[in-house]
């Protein structure tokens, strides 16, 4: 039987450079890649499960906001036969939801803009100057995120009074601000520390005060978190029930939160039950349209210090 010899190596010239054979990487086992699949599948079950959830009610809500009372209790999980716009009108006018709807938007605007201008200054302060009581200031703010406003709402009611600010929109403003720093304070102290030195070093270099290097270098550097914190700020002041209860007495002066609860009390007995969603989905929308356009910056702001 014959044998094919496999020739000997050429020996490589000078100069010339031998060429290497590139090894396959390992296989993965069998075993790994089938948990992988069987933990991602069950994760996003979990998330499927969990948007449900969540989606579900705020369509049912919105459905039944445009259906007339028979139709709620008859078919309360059918579509509507026609849009009653009515219900919207009603509760719009009737339930004076413009005037809780205006005094609202006042106050959050008011104090969600003096939280993060105050916030934002505090902050830039806490975590770019070293100076004696730095860190006391600072866990004082941290602290102040977990005192509970139950305990504070006797002595607050006295502040304000003795102050002249009860009833008043101003009055609730102030408070919203001090009530929000601690948060916003915490917050943006940490996304500061993540923004470079060298655009403000150069700042001063050139002349600029400590003024003009916050407000026009540091502060647009910082959107992604100010939006962020701000998002924050305007969920949990839209949605503050507690404080205007206690400082918050004037029926013209009523904040939305105030003024859905005095509609479920009133059109509950009444039978209007169709006004009462069309006055929530009223509430709910602006809540959900400033998170579908920010949506985008809340998860940038977020990540922006794990990914410096």
């Amino acid at each position: 039987m014959k044998t094919t010899e496999t020739p000997a190596p050429l020996p490589a010239e000078s100069g010339a450079s031998v060429s290497k054979i590139d090894v396959a990487p390992a296989a993965r086992p069998p075993g790994r890649k089938k948990e992988g699949g069987v933990l991602n599948v069950f994760s996003h079950g979990v998330l499927v499960i969990w948007a449900i959830m969540v989606v579900m009610p705020l369509l049912w809500a919105v459905m039944t906001s445009f259906k007339d009372d028979s139709s709620i209790f008859g078919s309360p999980w059918s579509l509507p036969d026609k849009l009653h716009f009515d219900n919207w009108s009603r509760a719009w006018t009737q339930a004076n939801m413009s005037d809780y709807f205006l005094n609202t938007i006042l106050v959050v605007g008011g104090s969600l803009i003096g939280t993060l201008v105050l916030g934002s200054m505090a902050a830039y302060v806490l975590a770019r100057f070293d100076f004696p009581g730095n860190r006391f200031i600072y866990f004082l703010f941290v602290g102040g995120m977990s005192f509970p406003i139950m305990l504070a709402l006797v002595p607050l009611f006295y502040v304000v009074n003795n102050m002249g600010l009860l009833n008043t929109i101003h009055g609730l403003i102030l408070v919203y601000i001090a009530y929000s720093l601690p948060f916003t304070v915490f917050f943006l102290t940490a996304f500061f520390r993540t923004l470079p030195t060298s655009v403000a070093e150069a700042a001063f270099v050139d002349g600029a005060s400590h003024t003009r290097t916050f407000f026009q270098i540091m502060l647009p550097m910082a959107k992604p978190g100010l939006i962020s914190v701000g998002i924050f700020n305007f969920l949990g002041q839209w949605n503050q029930y507690m404080l205007p209860t206690v400082l918050n007495t004037d029926p013209d002066k009523r904040v939305l939160t105030q003024g859905l609860v005095q509609l479920a009390v009133s059109q509950g007995y009444k039978g209007d039950w169709s006004g009462l969603f069309a006055g929530l989905v009223m509430a709910m929308l602006p809540v959900l349209a400033a998170y579908i356009i920010f949506q985008r910056q809340v998860v940038a702001g977020l990540t922006a210090g794990a990914l410096k």
